[in-house]
């Protein structure tokens, strides 16, 4: 049963974001802040009170036509913080946060007032952490923590080179490397320090002032790194081949559609491990099984939402606002509020 099928009277409490088709571009979006019927959990799950919602690129370029899953008429939205309202007893009035790679794609996500999801599917909030940061955690840190579940956590000794350090993946696999005791080197396309935070140092590379591969090898005494997170794909994918110590593994997340060499010779006498990540294939139960990792380092202070900055905050009804600046330079993290 859809959750239109389950939907009862109107709420007038109760809006939605609602994209009807894709559209050709960001300034053609045209999204309209629905009134929904009274959503109704099911047997396993939730409803939460939506108190804010990150806009992820995602969530922007699906609206765009650039995400091939994407289905519509749909409600976009992967990360999410709220309160349970409906739903198991010892769960009602519990602060919550969570991500999906359905939500917002395959089915009905974030950008509204309500959430229906599974019981699972949701993490309870630490108490330090304001709802609205809390809702900016999941997709960059969920993309970082798969990769290093995949290739192995970096260990004390070890070295991250993490290609696109100032994206928000990347800012998240920098905190989550420095928790673990990895050393952290930063490839940056400019002359820039380090934007985000981290419990430890993060040195960084101006890759348009050097060859990155050679300054990474030659600050790691010939070695190279153990781990290289590339956040960019193909731009980074030749220094960041040539980064690779012997045994090391690769993270990439990100492509442009641009077809690239690979060299089959340096590959298997590297011994190197290449691993593709797509926070897509992750149900929501998943991906709050990942979240749930991070939760000591949240506690702990280790790791940290990203700043809210007031200018950052739209509410439902300025979406395609949100959307645009995602998708535009801003560094911030975008939040939507209903």
């Amino acid at each position: 049963m859809t959750i239109e099928e389950r939907a009862g009277v109107e709420d007038t409490a109760m809006r939605r974001v609602r994209l009807l088709e894709k559209a050709a571009s960001i300034e053609l979006v045209a999204p309209a802040v629905q009134r929904v019927g009274r959503l109704r959990p099911a047997a396993g799950e939730v409803l939460v009170e939506i108190r804010a919602a990150a806009v992820n690129p995602s969530d922007a370029k699906a609206a765009i036509g650039m995400m091939p899953y994407a289905v519509f008429p749909r409600t976009p939205g992967r990360d999410f913080a709220g309160i349970v309202v409906e739903g198991d007893a010892s769960m009602i009035g519990k602060e919550v946060f969570g991500s999906s790679g359905d939500l917002g794609i395959r089915r009905d996500g974030t950008h509204a007032s309500h959430l229906l999801v599974e019981e699972d599917g949701v993490v309870e909030k630490p108490a330090a952490l304001d709802l609205v940061a809390a809702s900016g955690i999941g997709v960059p840190f969920v993309t970082a923590q798969e990769g290093f579940r995949r290739t192995g956590v970096p260990t004390p000794g070890e070295t991250i080179a993490i290609f696109g350090i100032n994206g928000k993946v990347g800012q998240a696999a920098a905190q989550i490397a420095a928790w673990c005791g990895a050393r952290v080197i930063g490839i940056a396309r400019k002359r820039e320090p380090y934007a985000g935070y981290t419990s430890g140092s993060v040195e960084v590379i101006d890759a348009s002032a050097c060859d990155a591969a050679t300054a990474i090898r030659e600050t790691t005494g010939g070695k190279g790194a153990d781990i290289v997170f590339n956040t960019v794909g193909e731009p980074y994918h030749e220094a960041a081949t040539k980064a690779l110590a012997v045994r090391g593994r690769m993270i990439i997340i990100a492509s442009v559609k641009q077809p690239v060499s690979f060299d089959l010779f340096s590959f298997y006498r590297g011994r190197h491990t290449y691993v593709g990540i797509d926070t897509l294939a992750l149900s929501t139960p998943a991906t709050a099984q990942v979240l749930r990792e991070l939760l000591t380092g949240l506690v702990s202070g280790h790791l940290r939402p990203f700043d809210v900055h007031p200018e950052a905050i739209f509410p439902l009804d300025r979406a395609r606002e949100a959307y645009a600046a995602v998708l535009g330079s801003t560094r911030n993290r975008i939040f939507l509020v209903p």
